[in-house]
């Protein structure tokens, strides 16, 4: 939004996406299109067990060993799954209702609320500022805070974290 690049760039999300608020959250800020696994692995009977790279999955649920793959009953898994997905959606459903809205596009920061303290609430609109199109490409003075502190340091040709943040991080106890 800041450098006026929005409409040229599709924001894909991913991580921790279970439910149907967390698509609802993620839509609303900015996300054009959400990836969800965690959810599905659930559906399909995994138990976190970790062990995922060992090839020694208990619940046979990600493993290439016959005997562990041969315990998994897939039409019953297609079944879980088939209903958690559609679950999920029909609560997502259920929120843009909820909220007056018709499309899950319509989802804005103001839509989510999130306990800051034991006494406050506040919107994604008030926690995280909005950047106005084209606010990054004006004078530094007029951006909102974090911004201002943050985008002269940026570079376009390095994730690299800038000298001072590379001196506060010298300063923390490790």
């Amino acid at each position: 939004m800041g450098l006026n690049l929005r409409e040229q760039v599709r924001v894909a999300a991913a991580g921790k996406i279970i439910s149907g608020f967390d698509l609802a959250r993620t839509l609303a800020l900015g996300a054009d299109w959400c990836n969800a696994a965690r959810g599905f692995m659930f559906a399909l009977g995994c138990i976190q067990a970790q062990s995922c790279h060992t090839g020694k999955c208990p619940s046979g649920v990600a493993t290439q060993e016959a005997a562990r793959w041969g315990l998994l009953d897939v039409p019953d898994k297609a079944t879980r799954v088939a209903r958690f997905h559609g679950e999920t959606v029909d609560a997502l459903k259920d929120m843009i209702a909820a909220a007056g809205l018709r499309h899950p596009a319509e989802l804005g920061p103001e839509h989510v609320l999130r306990r800051v303290s034991r006494t406050e609430i506040s919107s994604f609109a008030g926690l995280y500022p909005y950047l106005a199109p084209g606010a990054l490409l004006a004078p530094a003075s007029s951006l909102p805070a974090p911004y201002a502190e943050y985008w002269h340091e940026a570079r376009a040709d390095s994730f690299a974290p800038s000298e001072r943040l590379v001196r506060l991080r010298a300063t923390k106890v490790r």
